[in-house]
């Protein structure tokens, strides 16, 4: 009974969450957990074994399960897009993926590249895309700590560059409209923010390969 107490407690405070305004430090931990979600899908995918997230978000349903399951949906629409530019991350970085501090500091170069003309959903997606790509070439690779790293560089940059816009939506529940709305014009609206993302993915490639190092 205790156990089943604590459980209706801990929905009442995530549904709490969801019912007002989200604190920066709650946009924050659903974007790691939302990171999390998104890298296992990646990760089990292409066969490759890691330890599951605590509670698997995109499994669990509720309001942060329903976000995870659009923002996998939509990071799948972005790869069938430009199914080339989101795998081996690592290679057309240039990168080695065996040191932490040069794993962090190409995904966040590359973050605040794509960001830098704007924020839209079509963006978020992409970051989110290829921190799951980049995670792909860490394990593979035999570095399964760098996924905790890429984790928490998304956390750093969600904080830095994105909770106000966030917030301004009402937090991250604001990307189920990217496929609830049936509006043709918002569906178009869409696939061309996402093609978009790709584009300015593969600038922030570019400029991070011709940046001085």
């Amino acid at each position: 009974m205790e156990m089943l107490r604590r459980s209706s407690v801990f929905a009442a405070e995530v549904m709490e969450v969801f019912d007002r305004s989200p604190t920066d430090k709650e946009l924050v931990s659903q974007a790691k957990a939302l990171c999390r979600d998104f890298i296992h899908s990646r990760l089990n995918r292409t066969g490759i074994g890691w330890s599951k997230p605590e509670h698997q978000l995109s499994a669990s349903g509720g309001t942060l399960g329903e976000i995870s399951s659009v923002l996998m949906w939509l990071g799948d629409e972005l790869e069938y897009l430009r199914p080339n530019i989101y795998r081996n991350v690592a290679r057309q970085l240039n990168i080695t993926v065996a040191s932490e501090s040069v794993v962090s500091d190409a995904f966040l170069a590359v973050a605040a590249e794509i960001f830098s003309t704007g924020i839209t959903w079509g963006k978020v997606v992409s970051l989110y895309t290829v921190a799951g790509a980049l995670a792909v070439d860490c394990v593979r690779h035999g570095h399964p700590a760098m996924v905790h790293t890429i984790v928490d560089c998304m956390g750093e940059f969600v904080l830095k560059s994105l909770v106000s816009w966030l917030k301004k939506r009402g937090g991250w529940a604001d990307i189920t409209k990217c496929v609830v709305n049936t509006d043709p014009s918002f569906r178009s609206h869409w696939l061309v923010s996402a093609t978009c993302a790709c584009g300015h993915y593969l600038k922030a490639m570019v400029f991070y390969l011709l940046r001085d190092k």
